[in-house]
């Protein structure tokens, strides 16, 4: 990834912690994206800090840098962009942000193995960057997770943190956690990463390939990836806006459910409307991920896909929407 160090985890959220807990102390306030898996904004709260939501962007679905600088405060130490279903984030728009405020980035890589921005690797962005290895993503080890630094004090703080901060045999110099990974999991994941080039290609080419199949249905938008950034397609996920498509993203589910055709929501609530969270959008509007929570509809894109596979699922769309 061109980053200098990687931790190895026994998950993505035991990496987000860490992450949070190295930064972050009680009474600090992290920004985090409204609309995102509910991971992003918990650990901070088991890091002792105070997770604060702001909007995200409505084409890329992650962390809008205009809706982070109004809720900055006195109390914000860092930013926890999402590479959301794949898609780099904005980092150039977030890391000048964090430069002005002198704030750290914690970036939320989880569904992002492979993902360029810039004509750079995700993983090598600072401050660390967290990833996942759930059956899911792009890369697995069953269960897992890593952090990727080039900060090398960073570094070493998280290699303690991981294992009941054990120096040396028996010598605990921190306090720290039983969140390695096993011998098996690491097994599995050597096994993935000499796979993940051909996976990648094979996502990114099954993307093109919907996109070229789905394009100029009014009311479905999909997936758009600014020059200089690749996505990686953990997820292709298109909105659907009901009023143009005359037909709702609940209804285009089951219409391809009907065919046989499997497809996913991520996510059907935004964090301000998960009941764990919903006191930190009390008095605030959401109104991109209120409206990605309704519209979002991630289709089959994994690199087990044949062409004849892809045909389907496009003329099963087109036909549910009558185009």
């Amino acid at each position: 990834m061109g980053a200098r160090y990687a931790i190895a985890v026994n998950s993505g959220t035991a990496a987000l912690q860490l992450a949070y807990q190295e930064f972050l102390k009680p009474g600090d306030e992290i920004i985090v994206p409204d609309f995102t898996f509910p991971a992003t904004a918990s650990m901070a709260i088991a890091a002792g800090a105070s997770p604060v939501l702001a909007d995200v962007a409505p084409v890329s679905c992650t962390l809008d840098p205009a809706s982070v600088e109004k809720v900055i405060t006195h109390r914000t130490r860092a930013i926890a962009p999402v590479h959301l279903y794949g898609q780099p984030a904005d980092t150039a728009g977030l890391a000048r942000l964090a430069r002005k405020h002198r704030l750290r980035i914690i970036w939320d890589a989880a569904q992002a193995h492979g993902a360029i921005s810039n004509g750079r690797d995700i993983g090598s962005l600072p401050d660390v960057a967290c990833f996942s290895f759930y059956p899911t993503k792009n890369l697995t080890t069953g269960e897992g997770g890593m952090l990727t630094t080039s900060n090398k004090a960073l570094a070493a703080q998280l290699r303690l943190a991981r294992s009941h901060g054990e120096s040396s045999r028996y010598l605990h110099t921190r306090l720290g956690y039983n969140y390695r990974m096993t011998d098996i999991a690491a097994a599995i994941g050597i096994g993935q990463l000499r796979k993940l080039p051909a996976f990648l290609r094979a996502r990114r080419r099954n993307a093109a390939i919907l996109s070229k199949g789905l394009a100029g249905i009014p009311g479905l938008v999909l997936p758009q990836t600014p020059g200089g950034d690749r996505h990686a397609y953990c997820l292709y996920t298109v909105c659907v806006n009901s009023r143009v498509l005359g037909i709702s993203r609940d209804e285009l589910q089951e219409s391809l459910a009907a065919q046989g055709i499997e497809s996913s929501v991520h996510y059907p609530r935004a964090l301000h409307q998960q009941p764990i969270f919903r006191h930190l959008g009390a008095d605030r509007d959401f109104p991109v991920s209120t409206s990605l929570a309704l519209s979002v509809l991630s289709l089959p894109v994994h690199p087990a896909l044949s062409n004849d596979d892809l045909q389907r699922i496009i003329r099963a769309v087109r036909e549910a929407v009558g185009a």
